[in-house]
This record gives C-alpha cells, structure tokens and sequence, in this order.
C-alpha cells in the first residue's frame, strides 16, 4: 500500500467525526425534536427512493412503450397516404384513424411546419415522443406537448401536405402517476399523525421527571402531581428519583434536627457563662471574657449557618428594588459610595432569607475592604446576573477559588466575615449553588475585585 493511501485511510476517521460534529450543530437539541427526526427522516429517505425507481422504472417505462404504439399508429397512417395516394380526400384513412386508432387526422396544405415551441421545465413526453417519431418515421415534424390540455399535437411533413394528427395526452403519457404520489405521500401524513401524538405522550414523562430534578436541585418544591409515568424505563427512573430525594430529605431533616439540638445545648451553655461573669467578679475582670463569650456565640451562628446552608427555606419572591434601598442606607451610614443600576423585573423567584443572605456577605466585604462599591442586576430570560465591582485590594487571581474553601483566612483575604471565621463568601456560593447558579471572582474596572453572581430566577 502506497504511503498516499496510507495517510487517506488514516485521515477518514477524522474527517468522520468533523462530519458529526458538523452535523450535531445543528442538530435539535429538545428530544422531541429528535425523536421526530428519527421518525420522519428515514420515512422520507424511503419515499424518495421509491419514488425514484418508479419514475425510473415504471414511469419512464410506461410512457415509452405508450409513445412507441402512438407514433407505431401515426407511422401506419403516414403508409397508407403513400400507398393509396389516389384517394383524394383521404377519407378512408381518416376514417380508420378514428375509428381504429383514436386518432384525429387532418391533412393540411404544404406550408412550413411552425417553428419549434419552448421546451417543457420536465420534458419526459416530450423528449420519448420526439425520439420515437424520428426513429420510426423519420420525417420532419412539430409536436405541441406544453400546457394542461388533454391533446397532443403532432405534424408530420409529407409530399405535398402536412399530416395533422391530434392524439388524446394519455395515450402517449403515463398521466395517471400523480394518483401513486397521493396515495403515497397521504399514507406517510397519516402515519405521522398517529406517531406524532405517541411520542408526544412518550416523552411528556421524560419532560416531567426533568423539571422535577431541576425543581428540587434548585431546592424548590416538586410539582405535587409529579408521580412516574410512561414507559417502564422511565418509570424506573422517576421512582429512583423519588426515592434518592427522600433519602436526601431525611438526611437533610436529620442533621437540621442534630444543628438545632446542638445549637440549643451550646447556646444554654454560654448562657450560663454569661450569667456567671454577671455575678462574679469586677466589670475589668470580665469585660473581656464576656467579648471571647459574644465571638464564641457569633461563630457558632456563622457555622451552624454554613452547615445548614439555609437548605429548609421555601422559595418565594424577592424584590431586588427594595433590597437595593435598604443597601443604601446601609452604605450611609458606613460612609461609603454605592451605585444600583436594576434591568429588568425586579421580582426574582429564589429563597428570600437566603438570597438575602448571599448578597449581604458578598455586599458587606465590598463595604469592608472598598470604598466605591457599583451593583449591577440583570434579570431576564429566566436568570439573573448580579454584578458587583469596588475599588477595594482586590484578590490575587491564583487565590480567588481558595477563598471559597470554608474556614480559608488569608492575610489580604476578603471573605471575613464579621466573626472572622472564614465563612462569608463559601456560605455565599453554597447558597448560589444551591439556587442552581454560581459566584465567580474577577478583575474590577474600578481596579478592586469583581464578584459575579448568577443564579436561575
């Protein structure tokens, strides 16, 4: 094998695969879509070649043998003008051509034939019959196959005369093919109309079973008439999917249940340390212990929070318009420079307390760190992106996914909270996530640090 052919069979494989991905790019997405395709396209790709072996086969076929017995009886008229040229009317002959042969003759004066008409867009009559007369009788002629009319012109230059010779279209033509067509193509709209209502009713589980999933990974609630339908397979698939969230419902209530338990006991303890300090001992001695009793207490909000990543909270609405006012206020009364530009509706779908709970950490350590601060918000097309930008030190690039981690403290980090646990921006992401969206860090046009959130709403 030569080293050409060599690196042809190599390079097939490649230019397979450009050939998919080239197809799969446009290819529908939706499964609907797709299921139809698969439906419809081998239906078409079946009729088109049955289509072509009848018109090469059958059509064309028929049409010529049709056209070969016209001309056969117009080549026999034309005999008999020669034979008997002593009938001068002719009548005899034009009495056979009808009576015998279908035909309607005339016989016309020896003027020129009249020149050659346009041809036909699809000239397969034209084409046979034009083939057969020159075959078989072999005389100058004019034929007129244009147009709807049932008649097919024919004129034959002979000695003397022209020989007119109108011939019904569907003795030379195959005119009855459109009714295999109909029937063909109407046969393909039926079983269509049966397939498309099946696999509309085939995938409408497939479709329920997929909001569902995304419903409860967004932590909203599932659709209360959500029960497996269908196919057994997706059946097994939706009952999988029931029983994988109560598992992660039962966990979830477990460990709520464990936090509150545990909260409780460590709340009634530091309590107790509290009322101690209050009882004993001089206000210098116990000022400062009662400083690391307000900070132990503010880091166990800050970690039964993150553990609990506000995960029980129903989803509600959100008004962005006045979140914006009441940061405001806020950033008044910390002295800081603040600028709210809102497109669109300011009405989000997500979980208030949480939500609120996202931007507040990520606002209060721009608030902390800056003092410009610019927040952006654009909901449309069912998500929403909130951009914040300061002017604040800003984050090393290589250290913006470390700050995520939780209890991470650097040095110029930006995710303190106000305990300084390391917590604000890991309980911030947990709870855009959670939504179903994500934070991300970047470079700021104010030269700080940009924090962008976007989240389905």
């Amino acid at each position: 094998m030569s080293a050409r052919a060599t690196r042809a069979l190599k390079a097939m494989p490649r230019a397979w695969n450009r050939f998919w991905r080239y197809v799969a790019l446009y290819m529908p997405k939706r499964l609907y879509a797709r299921s139809l395709i698969i439906v419809i396209a081998p239906m078409i790709l079946l009729q088109s070649v049955v289509a072509f072996v009848f018109m090469e086969r059958h059509w064309q076929t028929v049409t010529q043998r049709l056209s070969q017995a016209t001309v056969r009886d117009i080549a026999a008229i034309v005999d008999l003008i020669e034979t008997y040229p002593r009938d001068a009317d002719y009548a005899n002959v034009i009495r056979i051509a009808q009576d015998r042969m279908q035909l309607k003759v005339d016989l016309l004066p020896p003027d020129p034939l009249p020149p050659p008409g346009p041809k036909p867009f699809f000239s397969i009559l034209d084409e046979i019959l034009s083939s057969e007369i020159t075959r078989q009788i072999n005389r100058p002629f004019w034929i007129d196959t244009v147009g709807n009319s049932n008649i097919v012109e024919v004129r034959v230059q002979l000695e003397g005369k022209v020989l007119r010779v109108f011939v019904r279209r569907s003795q030379a033509y195959a005119s009855n093919t459109h009714i295999f067509l109909i029937w063909m193509v109407g046969t393909s709209l039926v079983l269509l109309m049966i397939a498309i209502p099946f696999l509309r009713n085939q995938i409408r589980p497939i479709l329920t079973l997929a909001e569902a999933a995304e419903s409860f990974g967004k932590g909203r609630p599932m659709p209360r008439d959500f029960r497996p339908r269908g196919a057994e397979e997706v059946r097994r698939a939706g009952f999988a999917f029931i029983q994988m969230r109560e598992r992660i419902e039962r966990q979830l209530e477990q460990r709520t249940a464990m936090l509150t338990g545990v909260s409780h006991d460590l709340r009634t303890i530091l309590t107790r340390f509290k009322l101690q300090l209050a009882l004993t001992g001089t206000k210098a001695d116990t000022e400062a212990l009662g400083q690391d009793i307000d900070d132990m207490q503010s880091m166990l909000e800050g970690y039964l929070a993150f553990a609990r990543g506000e995960a029980t909270e129903d989803t509600g609405r959100f008004d962005l318009a006045a979140y914006f006012d009441k940061l405001g206020e806020e950033a008044t009364l910390r002295k800081r420079k603040l600028s709210t530009t809102l497109a669109g509706d300011p009405h989000v779908h997500v979980r208030p307390r949480a939500f609120a709970r996202l931007l507040s950490n990520v606002v209060g350590n721009a608030f902390r760190y800056a003092q410009t601060v610019e927040i952006k918000a654009d909901h449309g097309r069912g998500s929403l992106l909130v951009t914040i930008d300061d002017d604040g030190p800003g984050i090393p690039a290589h250290k913006r996914e470390e700050v995520f981690k939780p209890f991470v403290r650097l040095d110029e980090a930006r995710n303190l909270d106000a305990s300084g646990t390391g917590l604000g921006l890991a309980i911030a992401r947990d709870i855009a996530r959670s939504h179903g969206g994500d934070i991300m860090l970047d470079d700021s046009p104010l030269g700080g640090l940009r924090a962008v959130i976007k989240v389905p709403a």
